[in-house]
């Protein structure tokens, strides 16, 4: 099949599951927390998800098409893929907001999302919020781990399909550890190519956690939380709080979506930490719930709930771009972190790690 056309078959499915879960009756409010994972539930297959060459494809198709979109290369992978930046930069003076994604190879559904942003931003109806804002998206960091092009084996991995997907490089190692020592190429490029070049205010990394976190009694569709480390200015601090509260306000309010904190570390070692106090950004992890291939039961979630979590993505993404463009972010309110819980995991499962 032509790879353009896989890719569009491949994002029709994700979008018809997106837009069955917005139009699910009320019964099914909770799939996203609740929906099947692989303990007696969902199948857990990759055949569903985009592979590096469909998103190439379907990444060069848009940059034919959409006029304010750019397509740079930033560098090459260990196994020597190219690692895509997507452009939306039209005014140096307004703000910038880098969407990063898949970091951790087993972690597409978030990049999933992504490519259907891409694809919204081509549209007349994003006139206003190019307007207002540049954007730059990383849709795939970390290719060789998402191809399960490795040196090392994934025979206990879960996923069924085309491949499995594992949360390291081809070297064993995870490029979210690697933000200060950048000694693998994926993250020597994202610093050197990205971090370093351009003038950036905010950043959304996002990755996914196990299936189990849950918080009010409840498993959570994802979580957040902003820079922790000692060393970030607590200016910074409160910005990237402000840009938690507009993923939170979008996001927990669906009906479908239930959000909780996520317990993170200090470490600048992760990029939640080490980009803020490096280049004094406002970042803000989100972890979506469930991995689309581990090798812990805990981890991986069922096809089933892709369509909701794509859907999370998208709405995180759309709603941030237009809150800076439009300035409402400066307004947002962070007083619900202070009563946001932590969230906690339910028998089973593993500690979670960004």
């Amino acid at each position: 099949m032509n790879q353009t056309l896989a890719t569009l078959r491949t994002l029709a499915v994700s979008g018809a599951l997106a837009l069955a879960a917005l139009a699910a009756p009320a019964p099914m409010a909770n799939a996203v927390g609740e929906g099947p994972n692989h303990d007696g539930n969902g199948q857990i297959t990759t055949s569903k998800l985009s592979t590096y060459d469909e998103m190439v494809s379907f990444l060069k198709d848009q940059d034919a098409r959409q006029p304010a979109m750019e397509l740079e290369v930033i560098g090459q992978t260990v196994k020597g893929r190219d690692i895509h930046l997507v452009k939306y930069l039209s005014d140096p003076a307004k703000p910038t907001i880098l969407y990063l994604t898949q970091q951790h190879g087993n972690e597409q559904l978030t990049t999933e999302g992504t490519l259907q942003f891409v694809k919204h931003l081509g549209t007349g109806k994003s006139r206003d919020v190019l307007d207002g804002v540049n954007i730059l998206i990383v849709p795939m960091l970390n290719a060789d781990g998402a191809m399960g092009d490795v040196n090392f084996p994934l025979d206990d991995y879960l996923a069924k399909g085309d491949r499995n997907m594992t949360r390291y490089n081809a070297e064993e190692v995870d490029l979210n550890r690697d933000h200060v020592t950048k000694a693998q190429p994926e993250t020597q490029a994202l610093h050197n190519n990205v971090m370093s070049k351009y003038k950036i205010d905010y950043m959304i990394d996002l990755h996914h956690q196990g299936t189990r976190s849950e918080r009010d009694g409840k498993l959570v569709s994802g979580s957040i939380l902003y820079p922790t480390t000692p060393n970030a200015d607590p200016a910074l601090v409160e910005r990237s709080k402000k840009l938690g509260a507009v993923v939170f306000n979008n996001v927990d309010s669906t009906g479908w979506g239930h959000l909780g904190k996520y317990v993170g570390g200090s470490a600048e070692t992760i990029s939640r930490n080490g980009i803020a106090v490096e280049y004094g950004i406002a970042t803000l992890l989100f972890e979506m719930r469930g991995m689309s291939d581990h090798y812990l039961d805990g981890y991986a979630l069922g096809l089933r709930s892709n369509g909701y979590l794509i859907k999370q993505t998208v709405t995180t993404l759309t709603a941030t771009a237009a809150a800076i463009a439009n300035g409402s972010i400066a307004d947002a309110d962070t007083s619900f972190w202070d009563s946001l819980d932590t969230q906690t995991s339910r028998p089973g499962e593993e500690a979670d790690s960004e």
